[in-house]
Protein backbone atom coordinates (compact mmCIF):
# COMPACT_ATOMS: atom_id res chain seq x y z
CA UNK A 1 0.00 0.00 0.00
CA UNK A 2 1.42 3.82 -0.93
CA UNK A 3 2.27 5.61 1.90
CA UNK A 4 0.82 8.72 2.16
CA UNK A 5 2.72 10.47 4.62
CA UNK A 6 6.25 10.49 6.03
CA UNK A 7 6.66 11.04 9.77
CA UNK A 8 9.82 10.86 11.98
CA UNK A 9 10.27 11.38 15.60
CA UNK A 10 13.16 12.07 17.71
CA UNK A 11 12.07 9.46 20.42
CA UNK A 12 9.99 6.38 20.94
CA UNK A 13 7.27 7.73 22.87
CA UNK A 14 7.03 10.39 20.67
CA UNK A 15 6.60 7.95 18.02
CA UNK A 16 3.79 5.93 19.30
CA UNK A 17 2.36 8.92 20.88
CA UNK A 18 1.97 10.44 16.73
CA UNK A 19 1.31 7.27 15.81
CA UNK A 20 -1.69 6.68 18.41
CA UNK A 21 -3.53 9.82 17.00
CA UNK A 22 -2.97 9.14 13.68
CA UNK A 23 -4.54 5.78 14.68
CA UNK A 24 -7.85 7.66 15.95
CA UNK A 25 -8.85 7.85 12.57
CA UNK A 26 -9.48 3.98 12.16
CA UNK A 27 -6.78 3.93 9.43
CA UNK A 28 -3.72 1.28 9.76
CA UNK A 29 -0.64 2.94 11.08
CA UNK A 30 2.98 0.97 11.51
CA UNK A 31 5.71 2.70 13.44
CA UNK A 32 8.93 0.87 12.88
CA UNK A 33 11.77 1.44 15.30
CA UNK A 34 14.82 3.39 13.81
CA UNK A 35 15.09 3.05 9.99
CA UNK A 36 14.37 -0.44 8.76
CA UNK A 37 17.33 -1.79 6.73
CA UNK A 38 15.28 -3.94 4.29
CA UNK A 39 14.10 -1.75 1.56
CA UNK A 40 10.05 -0.41 2.21
CA UNK A 41 7.17 -3.44 1.40
CA UNK A 42 3.39 -4.06 3.39
CA UNK A 43 3.61 -0.25 3.99
CA UNK A 44 0.88 1.30 5.58
CA UNK A 45 -1.15 4.43 4.93
CA UNK A 46 1.15 6.31 7.76
CA UNK A 47 4.37 5.27 8.27
CA UNK A 48 6.01 6.76 11.26
CA UNK A 49 9.88 5.63 12.24
CA UNK A 50 10.93 6.58 15.50
CA UNK A 51 14.23 7.68 15.99
CA UNK A 52 16.47 8.20 19.40
CA UNK A 53 17.84 11.29 18.25
CA UNK A 54 16.33 14.50 20.88
CA UNK A 55 19.92 14.80 22.56
CA UNK A 56 22.45 13.03 20.48
CA UNK A 57 24.96 15.11 18.55
CA UNK A 58 23.27 17.61 16.04
CA UNK A 59 25.45 16.29 13.10
CA UNK A 60 23.98 12.59 14.08
CA UNK A 61 20.33 13.20 14.70
CA UNK A 62 20.52 14.88 11.05
CA UNK A 63 22.33 12.12 9.33
CA UNK A 64 19.97 9.38 10.99
CA UNK A 65 16.71 11.66 10.27
CA UNK A 66 17.78 11.98 6.16
CA UNK A 67 18.21 8.40 6.24
CA UNK A 68 14.38 8.13 7.58
CA UNK A 69 13.36 10.74 5.18
CA UNK A 70 14.97 8.46 2.24
CA UNK A 71 13.43 5.04 3.11
CA UNK A 72 9.73 7.33 3.35
CA UNK A 73 10.02 8.45 0.09
CA UNK A 74 10.86 5.06 -1.29
CA UNK A 75 7.61 4.20 0.35
CA UNK A 76 6.06 6.33 -1.90
CA UNK A 77 5.17 9.30 0.71
CA UNK A 78 5.16 13.21 -0.86
CA UNK A 79 4.06 14.73 2.55
CA UNK A 80 5.96 14.68 5.83
CA UNK A 81 5.62 15.34 8.99
CA UNK A 82 8.86 16.06 11.95
CA UNK A 83 7.55 15.28 15.09
CA UNK A 84 9.41 16.28 18.25
CA UNK A 85 8.24 16.72 22.27
CA UNK A 86 5.08 19.08 22.99
CA UNK A 87 7.40 20.75 25.49
CA UNK A 88 9.93 21.62 22.86
CA UNK A 89 12.44 19.42 24.50
CA UNK A 90 16.05 21.00 22.96
CA UNK A 91 19.14 22.83 23.84
CA UNK A 92 20.30 25.73 22.34
CA UNK A 93 22.36 23.92 19.45
CA UNK A 94 19.06 21.64 18.45
CA UNK A 95 18.33 19.04 17.27
CA UNK A 96 14.94 20.88 16.46
CA UNK A 97 15.69 23.07 14.34
CA UNK A 98 18.73 21.75 12.45
CA UNK A 99 16.72 18.69 12.05
CA UNK A 100 14.01 20.64 10.37
CA UNK A 101 16.04 22.67 7.84
CA UNK A 102 18.14 19.94 6.88
CA UNK A 103 14.31 18.15 5.86
CA UNK A 104 13.76 21.70 3.69
CA UNK A 105 16.75 21.69 2.07
CA UNK A 106 16.21 17.71 1.09
CA UNK A 107 12.30 18.55 0.36
CA UNK A 108 13.19 21.45 -1.43
CA UNK A 109 10.76 23.76 0.32
CA UNK A 110 11.23 26.51 1.76
CA UNK A 111 8.48 27.29 4.43
CA UNK A 112 7.91 24.84 7.36
CA UNK A 113 5.09 25.35 10.93
CA UNK A 114 6.01 24.64 14.60
CA UNK A 115 3.57 23.47 16.54
CA UNK A 116 4.41 21.65 19.81
CA UNK A 117 0.87 22.54 21.14
CA UNK A 118 -1.56 19.65 22.42
CA UNK A 119 -4.54 20.90 23.86
CA UNK A 120 -6.11 17.60 25.48
CA UNK A 121 -2.86 17.31 27.39
CA UNK A 122 -2.05 20.48 28.42
CA UNK A 123 0.45 21.92 26.35
CA UNK A 124 -0.93 25.29 24.54
CA UNK A 125 0.87 28.34 22.44
CA UNK A 126 0.04 31.86 22.55
CA UNK A 127 1.85 34.41 21.21
CA UNK A 128 4.63 32.31 21.19
CA UNK A 129 4.86 31.24 24.53
CA UNK A 130 4.47 27.62 25.21
CA UNK A 131 2.72 26.53 28.28
CA UNK A 132 1.96 23.49 30.06
CA UNK A 133 -1.25 23.59 32.16
CA UNK A 134 -1.22 26.79 33.17
CA UNK A 135 2.68 27.74 33.77
CA UNK A 136 4.87 28.52 31.02
CA UNK A 137 7.28 25.95 30.04
CA UNK A 138 9.70 27.78 31.86
CA UNK A 139 8.11 27.74 34.95
CA UNK A 140 6.52 24.14 34.79
CA UNK A 141 8.62 20.84 36.25
CA UNK A 142 10.59 21.08 32.52
CA UNK A 143 12.71 23.76 34.27
CA UNK A 144 14.65 21.20 36.13
CA UNK A 145 14.66 18.22 33.22
CA UNK A 146 17.86 16.78 33.60
CA UNK A 147 18.64 16.52 29.97
CA UNK A 148 17.04 19.08 28.03
CA UNK A 149 16.31 21.73 30.86
CA UNK A 150 13.33 24.06 29.57
CA UNK A 151 14.44 27.60 30.81
CA UNK A 152 12.61 29.56 28.51
CA UNK A 153 9.00 29.60 27.34
CA UNK A 154 8.79 31.59 24.09
CA UNK A 155 9.74 29.41 21.27
CA UNK A 156 10.88 31.99 18.70
CA UNK A 157 13.67 32.56 21.05
CA UNK A 158 13.99 28.84 21.77
CA UNK A 159 14.24 27.93 17.96
CA UNK A 160 16.18 31.08 16.53
CA UNK A 161 19.62 29.59 17.90
CA UNK A 162 19.08 26.72 16.25
CA UNK A 163 18.42 27.64 13.08
CA UNK A 164 20.21 29.55 10.07
CA UNK A 165 17.11 31.68 8.48
CA UNK A 166 14.49 33.82 10.17
CA UNK A 167 11.37 32.64 12.46
CA UNK A 168 8.27 34.20 12.44
CA UNK A 169 4.98 34.10 14.24
CA UNK A 170 1.56 33.00 13.09
CA UNK A 171 -0.61 34.13 16.30
CA UNK A 172 -3.63 33.25 17.77
CA UNK A 173 -5.35 35.65 16.39
CA UNK A 174 -5.03 34.94 12.80
CA UNK A 175 -5.64 31.48 13.56
CA UNK A 176 -8.75 32.25 15.09
CA UNK A 177 -9.91 33.73 11.61
CA UNK A 178 -9.38 30.66 9.70
CA UNK A 179 -7.41 28.33 7.04
CA UNK A 180 -7.59 31.02 4.21
CA UNK A 181 -6.24 34.13 6.83
CA UNK A 182 -3.63 31.36 8.22
CA UNK A 183 -2.05 30.70 4.80
CA UNK A 184 -2.26 34.44 3.51
CA UNK A 185 -0.05 34.90 6.83
CA UNK A 186 2.10 31.85 5.71
CA UNK A 187 2.75 33.92 2.04
CA UNK A 188 3.42 37.54 3.89
CA UNK A 189 6.13 36.21 6.00
CA UNK A 190 7.37 33.88 3.25
CA UNK A 191 7.68 37.42 1.58
CA UNK A 192 9.68 38.30 4.18
CA UNK A 193 12.24 35.73 4.15
CA UNK A 194 10.79 33.90 6.97
CA UNK A 195 11.33 30.11 6.48
CA UNK A 196 10.43 29.07 10.18
CA UNK A 197 7.03 30.01 11.15
CA UNK A 198 5.87 29.27 14.97
CA UNK A 199 2.07 29.04 15.03
CA UNK A 200 -0.42 29.52 18.07
CA UNK A 201 -2.86 26.50 18.87
CA UNK A 202 -5.19 27.04 22.45
CA UNK A 203 -7.63 24.24 21.64
CA UNK A 204 -8.34 21.36 19.17
CA UNK A 205 -10.17 23.36 17.13
CA UNK A 206 -6.93 25.57 16.23
CA UNK A 207 -5.39 22.15 15.60
CA UNK A 208 -8.28 21.38 12.99
CA UNK A 209 -7.54 24.77 11.38
CA UNK A 210 -3.69 24.40 11.23
CA UNK A 211 -3.70 21.20 9.39
CA UNK A 212 -6.49 22.38 6.69
CA UNK A 213 -3.99 25.78 6.12
CA UNK A 214 -0.52 23.41 5.92
CA UNK A 215 -2.06 20.04 4.48
CA UNK A 216 -0.66 20.45 1.10
CA UNK A 217 3.31 21.41 3.07
CA UNK A 218 5.94 19.08 2.10
CA UNK A 219 7.01 19.52 5.73
CA UNK A 220 5.05 20.22 8.60
CA UNK A 221 7.10 19.76 12.04
CA UNK A 222 5.49 19.73 15.30
CA UNK A 223 3.46 17.85 18.04
CA UNK A 224 1.45 15.22 17.31
CA UNK A 225 -1.46 16.48 18.16
CA UNK A 226 -1.51 18.93 14.74
CA UNK A 227 -1.20 16.15 12.99
CA UNK A 228 -3.94 14.21 14.35
CA UNK A 229 -6.77 15.75 11.42
CA UNK A 230 -4.50 14.67 8.83
CA UNK A 231 -5.77 11.47 8.17
CA UNK A 232 -9.73 13.07 7.59
CA UNK A 233 -8.15 16.13 5.42
CA UNK A 234 -6.90 13.62 3.37
CA UNK A 235 -9.66 11.19 3.22
CA UNK A 236 -11.38 14.28 2.31
CA UNK A 237 -9.00 14.91 -0.68
CA UNK A 238 -9.55 11.78 -2.20
CA UNK A 239 -5.35 10.98 -0.86
CA UNK A 240 -6.66 8.21 1.42
CA UNK A 241 -8.96 5.52 0.55
CA UNK A 242 -12.61 6.23 2.46
CA UNK A 243 -12.44 2.42 3.70
CA UNK A 244 -8.45 2.19 4.51
CA UNK A 245 -7.96 -0.56 6.88
CA UNK A 246 -7.39 -0.34 10.68
CA UNK A 247 -5.34 -2.75 12.58
CA UNK A 248 -6.45 -5.89 13.92
CA UNK A 249 -5.94 -6.92 17.72
CA UNK A 250 -4.43 -10.17 18.90
CA UNK A 251 -5.06 -12.04 22.21
CA UNK A 252 -2.27 -11.78 24.65
CA UNK A 253 -1.96 -13.34 28.32
CA UNK A 254 -2.47 -10.82 31.04
CA UNK A 255 1.10 -11.69 31.97
CA UNK A 256 2.73 -8.22 32.70
CA UNK A 257 5.71 -6.03 33.40
CA UNK A 258 5.33 -2.38 33.96
CA UNK A 259 8.89 -0.40 33.60
CA UNK A 260 9.37 3.01 34.51
CA UNK A 261 12.17 5.18 34.11
CA UNK A 262 10.74 8.64 33.40
CA UNK A 263 11.69 10.97 36.85
CA UNK A 264 8.89 13.36 34.86
CA UNK A 265 6.66 15.07 37.52
CA UNK A 266 3.70 13.00 36.03
CA UNK A 267 5.41 9.93 36.06
CA UNK A 268 6.46 10.21 40.10
CA UNK A 269 2.73 10.48 40.70
CA UNK A 270 1.90 7.26 39.04
CA UNK A 271 4.81 5.16 40.07
CA UNK A 272 2.95 6.49 43.89
CA UNK A 273 -0.35 5.84 43.05
CA UNK A 274 0.43 2.23 41.55
CA UNK A 275 2.39 1.30 44.27
CA UNK A 276 -0.40 2.02 46.60
CA UNK A 277 -3.04 -0.18 44.88
CA UNK A 278 -0.41 -3.14 46.18
CA UNK A 279 1.21 -3.77 43.52
CA UNK A 280 4.73 -5.64 43.80
CA UNK A 281 7.27 -3.01 43.32
CA UNK A 282 11.46 -2.39 43.32
CA UNK A 283 13.27 0.66 42.91
CA UNK A 284 15.96 0.96 41.14
CA UNK A 285 18.71 3.43 42.50
CA UNK A 286 21.81 4.40 40.22
CA UNK A 287 24.23 4.49 43.10
CA UNK A 288 23.43 1.21 43.75
CA UNK A 289 23.15 -0.63 40.29
CA UNK A 290 26.54 1.20 39.91
CA UNK A 291 28.01 -1.28 42.94
CA UNK A 292 25.45 -4.47 42.22
CA UNK A 293 24.35 -4.13 38.62
CA UNK A 294 21.21 -5.57 37.56
CA UNK A 295 21.05 -9.19 39.45
CA UNK A 296 19.16 -8.02 42.51
CA UNK A 297 16.19 -6.38 40.24
CA UNK A 298 16.40 -9.77 37.64
CA UNK A 299 16.45 -12.09 41.37
CA UNK A 300 13.47 -10.21 42.74
CA UNK A 301 11.39 -10.49 39.03
CA UNK A 302 11.92 -14.07 38.89
CA UNK A 303 10.06 -14.48 42.03
CA UNK A 304 7.32 -12.65 41.04
CA UNK A 305 4.10 -13.41 39.33
CA UNK A 306 3.35 -11.59 36.56
CA UNK A 307 -0.44 -11.76 36.81
CA UNK A 308 0.03 -9.37 39.26
CA UNK A 309 1.67 -6.80 37.20
CA UNK A 310 4.68 -6.06 39.02
CA UNK A 311 6.68 -2.99 38.69
CA UNK A 312 10.41 -2.26 38.12
CA UNK A 313 11.17 1.94 38.69
CA UNK A 314 13.86 3.88 39.08
CA UNK A 315 11.75 7.28 38.93
CA UNK A 316 12.67 9.64 41.44
CA UNK A 317 12.87 13.40 42.74
CA UNK A 318 14.79 15.78 41.47
CA UNK A 319 17.15 16.11 44.12
CA UNK A 320 17.85 12.99 44.05
CA UNK A 321 18.35 12.50 40.00
CA UNK A 322 20.48 15.06 40.29
CA UNK A 323 22.52 13.65 43.54
CA UNK A 324 23.22 10.35 41.35
CA UNK A 325 24.40 12.22 37.86
CA UNK A 326 26.86 13.82 40.11
CA UNK A 327 28.32 10.86 41.65
CA UNK A 328 28.25 8.96 38.15
CA UNK A 329 27.80 11.70 35.49
CA UNK A 330 24.51 12.48 33.56
CA UNK A 331 24.83 9.85 31.08
CA UNK A 332 26.42 7.29 33.17
CA UNK A 333 23.44 7.62 35.34
CA UNK A 334 21.27 7.23 32.51
CA UNK A 335 22.44 4.37 30.82
CA UNK A 336 22.70 2.12 34.11
CA UNK A 337 19.12 2.56 34.40
CA UNK A 338 18.01 2.01 30.83
CA UNK A 339 20.54 -1.21 30.75
CA UNK A 340 19.00 -2.70 33.74
CA UNK A 341 15.47 -2.05 32.90
CA UNK A 342 16.33 -3.47 29.34
CA UNK A 343 17.33 -6.65 30.75
CA UNK A 344 14.23 -7.12 33.01
CA UNK A 345 12.20 -6.85 29.99
CA UNK A 346 13.91 -9.35 28.00
CA UNK A 347 13.84 -11.77 31.58
CA UNK A 348 10.22 -10.93 32.09
CA UNK A 349 9.54 -11.32 28.32
CA UNK A 350 11.48 -14.92 29.21
CA UNK A 351 9.20 -15.48 32.32
CA UNK A 352 6.23 -15.19 30.01
CA UNK A 353 5.28 -11.42 29.93
CA UNK A 354 2.95 -10.76 27.04
CA UNK A 355 2.30 -7.22 27.92
CA UNK A 356 4.82 -4.38 28.83
CA UNK A 357 4.08 -1.46 29.69
CA UNK A 358 7.40 1.25 29.47
CA UNK A 359 7.22 5.05 30.82
CA UNK A 360 10.19 7.01 29.68
CA UNK A 361 11.45 7.86 26.23
CA UNK A 362 15.34 6.73 26.77
CA UNK A 363 13.61 3.95 28.70
CA UNK A 364 11.43 2.78 25.91
CA UNK A 365 14.40 3.09 23.47
CA UNK A 366 16.19 0.38 25.51
CA UNK A 367 13.82 -1.15 25.67
CA UNK A 368 12.49 -1.78 22.22
CA UNK A 369 16.27 -2.65 20.78
CA UNK A 370 16.53 -5.07 24.05
CA UNK A 371 13.53 -6.95 22.87
CA UNK A 372 14.44 -7.00 19.44
CA UNK A 373 10.88 -4.76 17.95
CA UNK A 374 11.47 -3.19 14.73
CA UNK A 375 8.00 -2.97 14.07
CA UNK A 376 4.36 -1.87 15.88
CA UNK A 377 0.95 -1.87 14.90
CA UNK A 378 -1.16 0.76 16.80
CA UNK A 379 -4.02 -0.17 18.29
CA UNK A 380 -6.48 1.05 21.11
CA UNK A 381 -5.54 4.74 22.86
CA UNK A 382 -4.91 4.34 26.92
CA UNK A 383 -4.56 8.38 27.43
CA UNK A 384 -4.50 10.74 24.73
CA UNK A 385 -0.60 10.17 22.74
CA UNK A 386 -0.31 6.71 24.37
CA UNK A 387 -1.79 3.99 22.34
CA UNK A 388 -0.87 0.23 22.85
CA UNK A 389 1.15 -1.36 20.37
CA UNK A 390 1.41 -5.18 18.86
CA UNK A 391 4.95 -6.60 17.98
CA UNK A 392 6.85 -9.37 17.71
CA UNK A 393 9.95 -10.30 19.87
CA UNK A 394 11.49 -13.35 20.14
CA UNK A 395 8.97 -15.07 18.45
CA UNK A 396 6.16 -13.87 20.80
CA UNK A 397 2.80 -11.83 20.27
CA UNK A 398 4.01 -8.78 22.34
CA UNK A 399 1.42 -6.03 23.33
CA UNK A 400 3.43 -2.84 24.30
CA UNK A 401 3.07 0.19 25.29
CA UNK A 402 5.71 3.49 25.62
CA UNK A 403 4.43 6.35 27.71
CA UNK A 404 6.20 9.67 27.47
CA UNK A 405 7.21 10.68 30.50
CA UNK A 406 4.11 13.67 31.08
CA UNK A 407 1.31 11.99 29.39
CA UNK A 408 -1.45 9.80 30.90
CA UNK A 409 -3.56 10.18 34.47
CA UNK A 410 -1.75 9.12 37.78
CA UNK A 411 -3.74 5.83 37.36
CA UNK A 412 -1.88 5.08 33.93
CA UNK A 413 -0.34 1.97 34.47
CA UNK A 414 -3.88 0.55 35.94
CA UNK A 415 -5.61 1.96 32.83
CA UNK A 416 -3.16 0.60 30.67
CA UNK A 417 -4.31 -2.89 31.97
CA UNK A 418 -8.47 -2.18 31.57
CA UNK A 419 -8.02 -0.71 28.45
CA UNK A 420 -6.26 -3.94 26.86
CA UNK A 421 -8.90 -6.07 28.41
CA UNK A 422 -11.66 -4.07 27.42
CA UNK A 423 -10.69 -4.12 23.75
Amino acid sequence: MTTVMGCIADDFTGATDLAGLLARSGVRVSLRIGVPDEPPSDTSPFEVIALKSRTVPVADAVEETQRALAWLQQAGAQRFFWKYCSTFDSTAEGNIGPVAEALMQALGTDQTIYCPAFPENGRSIFMGNLFVGQQPLAESPMKDHPLTPMRDSNLMRLLAPQVTKPVGLADRLTVARGADALRDRFEALKAEGVAHVVVDAVANEDLYTIAEACRDMPLMTGGSAVAMPLPHLYKAQGLLAADAPATPKPDTPDQTIVLSGSCSAMTNAQVARYIATGAPSFRLDPLDVSKTGSNPALNWLLNQDLSTAPLIYATAEPASVKAAQAALGTDAAGKLIEDTLAKCAIAARDQGARRIIVAGGETSGAVTKALGVTQLDISTEIAPGVPWTFCTSDGHTIALTLKSGNFGAETFFTDAQAKLDAA
